[in-house]
């Protein structure tokens, strides 16, 4: 039994069992009980989770995927590592899932290897959800990897950099060639790991402060007392070094302090 690889559903099948166990091994298991494995497919990153002491919780929204786990798991993994107590697999969209609903509200890794067209409202939901998910790992289009540890001073850095690691710690650990999936995607992939901050609040407004990153990136070509008007900021407020930036200029730490002047503007 196989599953066929569904372009609808951005599906690349993961061939290679070295880089399935790196990304498993990406894991630290430190601070949860509970992993939670997004799109397994036909489980080849599957059965190393299971080999880990954590409890593992695949999500799958396709059919036959889910079937042939269903079929075949419990027959050549589960009796070697684990027992069914510490495996269980839920049909569903992950991005329609309620996570503190299914682990009651406990701490839950996150990993997969993603598919590329809901990567990022991957990533955003787990930021959403960062009370409950204090690491989070797995497989991107390199390009959006490398967005998303991507630090001050590029091109790529942006939004989903700025966000991300407004909260989590971010590590980019190594790339994947095509030649390893089937089907094989038109580039290449690249593999990282988030560990959530120990301390994760922010000392500003949250909402305010993802849509000052929002709207300065949105003109990102502008300077920031341009791309900012629609905060109504003060021409005193205006005039301050900050506002002369760009928003690839600015490190996490100074669009929380941007976001700070622009809460004591009044907004």
């Amino acid at each position: 039994m196989s599953v066929k690889a569904k372009k609808h559903l951005g599906q690349h099948f993961l061939t290679d069992e070295s880089i399935a166990k790196n990304i498993a091994n990406a894991l630290t298991e430190n601070g949860y009980t509970d992993v939670l494995e997004i799109g397994p497919g036909m489980g080849v990153l599957t059965k190393y989770l299971l080999q880990k002491k954590s409890k593992i919780t695949v999500l799958e929204l396709d059919r036959e995927s889910v079937a042939y786990l269903k079929d075949v798991f419990p027959i050549e993994h589960l009796s070697l590592n684990t027992s069914k107590e510490k495996f269980d697999i839920i049909e569903g969209d992950f991005l329609k899932k309620q996570i503190q609903e299914i682990f009651n509200q406990k701490q839950v890794a996150i990993i997969g290897n993603f598919p590329y067209n809901i990567s990022t409202q991957i990533v955003f939901k787990a930021i959403e959800n960062r009370t409950y998910v204090p690491e989070f790992a797995g497989m991107f289009q390199k390009e959006v990897a490398m967005r998303i540890a991507e630090k001050k001073g590029s091109k790529i850095y942006g939004i989903l950099s700025v966000l991300t690691q407004a909260f989590f710690d971010v590590e980019y650990l190594f790339t994947v060639p095509p030649s390893v999936f089937n089907p094989p995607p038109k580039v290449d992939s690249g593999v990282i790991r988030l560990i959530r901050k120990k301390d994760f609040s922010l000392p500003v407004d949250e909402k305010l402060f993802f849509r000052v990153v929002k709207t300065a990136f949105n003109q990102r070509r502008k300077m920031l007392r341009s791309s900012l008007k629609s905060f109504n900021l003060s021409d005193c407020l205006k005039e301050e070094p900050i506002f002369a930036k760009r928003p690839e200029q600015l490190s996490v730490q100074e669009f929380i302090s941007l976001t700070q002047k622009i809460a004591s503007n009044g907004i």
